[in-house]
């Protein structure tokens, strides 16, 4: 069987679902789309915790679906702005798995993990499958993946 080793960037994904489609993503249909017929290594989810209520009932459907969910604090600075990405977690933990995983999954559309998935694709051999809204994935990411899956009508809630 497939092993498969899943890594959501759950703000990345929230945020171009919204912008493209005024929808959520539909998590439950993805875990079922992207597992069927694998062996589940690895599903994580990595978001920034403020703290709220919806927050914490969001992050508890996201582990009863199957997923482990990492959190980071929300880190209002002085000016303002906030900090909160999960790019080197995900990219160290992409890395750790990339041994015990065929296929690796990236749900995002994030430039920044184009050489990512390229790594993974030459030095461990194993396949990349990028998930990300078409119109705002950087085609740096589409090109360095093995597969590029639009998440668009059967992935949207709503």
């Amino acid at each position: 069987m497939t092993r498969v080793a899943i890594f959501v960037d759950t703000q990345n994904v929230y945020y171009t679902v919204r912008e493209a489609y005024g929808k959520h993503f539909n998590y439950r249909r993805f875990w079922t789309k992207v597992t069927a017929k694998r062996e589940v290594v690895a599903a994580r989810c990595y978001a920034i915790d403020k703290g709220d209520t919806r927050q914490r009932e969001f992050q508890s459907i996201l582990r009863s679906i199957g997923f482990e969910v990492r959190l980071k604090p929300f880190i209002q600075r002085a000016d303002g702005s906030a900090k909160g990405d999960w790019d080197v977690g995900i990219t160290l933990d992409a890395i750790e798995y990339a041994e015990k995983a065929d296929v690796l999954v990236l749900v995002s559309g994030d430039g920044d993990f184009d050489l990512l998935a390229q790594k993974i694709r030459e030095v461990h051999g194993k396949r990349v499958e990028v998930y990300g809204v078409a119109q705002l994935t950087a085609a740096s990411l589409i090109n360095a993946a093995s597969q590029f899956i639009p998440i668009e009508n059967d992935l949207l809630l709503g």
